[in-house]
């Protein structure tokens, strides 16, 4: 069975480890209370509030993301551009654009909501679960990256054709696919039709 740490936490300004909480929510996406995050993720998971963010450059090509070897959850998968949990109380678009500058250096332009999706998807590697109402964002990336390495190992901009590919042959996140199919809508409206997403 897999180790996993206690609770997860972060690091303040001042140096001092935070408890970080997540919002829990019912199937409608109302907020029903709160949870520690890594208890909210262990089986079978605890439905709560989440985003995932889809950028793009100039050319329509996705940016997607190798999460870092030394995170808890999920890690040295490719996944979407960006993707968390807003503290409770913290409106998902805030938490979006926030997150989305902590991990890429990087604040997105014409960031725009794309619906949201439910999903249930176990990560067999940690046993953790991840039970999650996403709210999902499109817009752009229009300035140089620059990831945070104890959050993003690598980078790449791709085509539908390349993220093919590269899904065929390298892991990816578990829910990364629920997650993409939800905001193909929204990726074409953003990219349009000669994207081809």
């Amino acid at each position: 069975m897999p180790t996993t740490p206690v609770t997860a936490t972060s690091t303040s300004p001042n140096g001092a480890q935070e408890t970080i909480m997540l919002e829990l929510v019912d199937e409608d996406g109302n907020t029903i209370g709160t949870a520690e995050k890594l208890a909210a993720h262990q089986a079978p998971g605890q439905l709560h509030r989440a985003f995932s963010v889809f950028l793009f450059d100039a050319q329509g090509r996705l940016l997607i993301q190798r999460r870092a070897l030394g995170k808890y959850h999920s890690p040295g998968v490719w996944s979407n551009t960006c993707c968390g949990h807003p503290y409770p109380g913290e409106a998902p678009f805030a938490a979006a654009a926030r997150r989305t500058y902590e991990e890429l250096g990087i604040s997105p332009t014409l960031l725009a909501e794309a619906g949201t999706v439910l999903y249930n998807h176990p990560d067999p590697a940690s046993g953790l679960v991840e039970h999650e109402y996403n709210h999902l964002f499109v817009g752009l990336a229009q300035a140089n990256l620059r990831p945070d390495p104890t959050e993003i190992s690598d980078t790449a901009f791709v085509t539908p054709a390349e993220l093919e590919e590269r899904h065929r042959s390298a892991p990816f996140s578990a829910w990364f696919m629920s997650v993409l199919d939800a905001a193909r809508p929204a990726m074409r409206e953003l990219t349009g039709p000669a994207g081809g997403w």
